[in-house]
């Protein structure tokens, strides 16, 4: 049996799958983890669609001679979207207000909001706080949108900008325990809140190097400081939940250590050695 991908045959063994459908499992997950997505699927020849999915994917390899697929990259497909939805956004915008109530109803069956739905899913839930409630501004929303586009289309300077924020933010943890210790609520809140974006940006744009291929092969498998970057960003975001947590039950103690001893150095430690896993080109 022929495996072909985008015109060029997959030089692959098949071992232990005996049907389609365990075959097209590890292609899926194999080709996702690069940044793809399976837009065609062809059976000697047949094109496959949605209805024969449940019949053709039970067919054994041996009946079968070609599998032909065809891919998009999901980078590609999320700028797209993302370029849709701003257009989307200044529909929204030239509406009267009758017309703004029911927009998002029908703007959520569109391919955009069922794209972004699936692979952006905070992006949906603020286009829903925009379209359905206006609980979130245009004007906002434009901005996050602008800012996602950014990490798509430009990854590599997104994460090396965000340096001085980042520097910023770990030395606000530091002084977290004190505010919280003397009344300073609010400084504390916002401290908490501006952490959890940095993170999630940093975590956002970590997905966006690592499927459009921006580390450096040789790295794959090399640990940074010692350490697999995949287990530097599990222990980090275990020490985050740990937080979290603790901020939550005003434990100003543990918050002290997890900031000082915790959070600021492995979120420095984690940003580093992303940049040390980016392509020298």
């Amino acid at each position: 049996m022929e495996i072909i991908i985008n015109g060029k045959t997959l030089d692959a063994s098949i071992d232990n799958e005996n049907t389609l459908g365990e075959v097209l499992a590890n292609l899926e997950d194999w080709l996702s983890k690069s940044g793809h997505r399976i837009s065609e699927l062809k059976v000697d020849g047949e094109i496959v669609n949605a209805s024969m999915i449940e019949d053709i994917f039970n067919r054994e390899l041996k009946d079968i001679k070609i599998i032909a697929i065809s891919t998009n990259v999901v980078a590609e497909l999320t700028a797209a979207s993302l370029l849709n939805l701003l257009e989307d956004l200044t529909d929204y915008e030239n509406l009267n207000f009758e017309s703004k109530a029911d927009f998002f109803s029908k703007w959520k069956d569109t391919a955009t909001a069922m794209f972004i739905s699936a692979e952006i899913p905070d992006l949906f839930a603020f286009c829903k706080s925009t379209f359905s409630s206006g609980e979130m501004t245009s004007l906002t929303l434009r901005s996050i949108i602008e800012e996602i586009q950014r990490e798509v289309q430009t990854p590599v300077a997104e994460i090396k900008n965000i340096e001085p924020v980042l520097n910023e933010i770990c030395e606000r943890l530091i002084r977290l325990p004190l505010d919280i210790q003397t009344g300073k609520d609010s400084t504390a809140a916002q401290t908490i809140q501006i952490f959890s974006a940095v993170t999630e940006k940093v975590f956002r744009i970590f997905r966006q190097l690592d499927t459009q291929g921006y580390f450096a092969e040789e790295n794959s498998v090399t640990p940074v400081n010692g350490k697999p970057l995949a287990s530097l960003i599990t222990g980090f975001g275990n020490v985050l939940e740990e937080l979290l947590e603790a901020y939550e039950k005003s434990d100003s103690v543990l918050v002290g250590d997890l900031t000082e001893y915790e959070a600021a150095p492995k979120l420095k430690e984690l940003y580093t050695a992303i940049l040390q896993r980016i392509k020298n080109d």
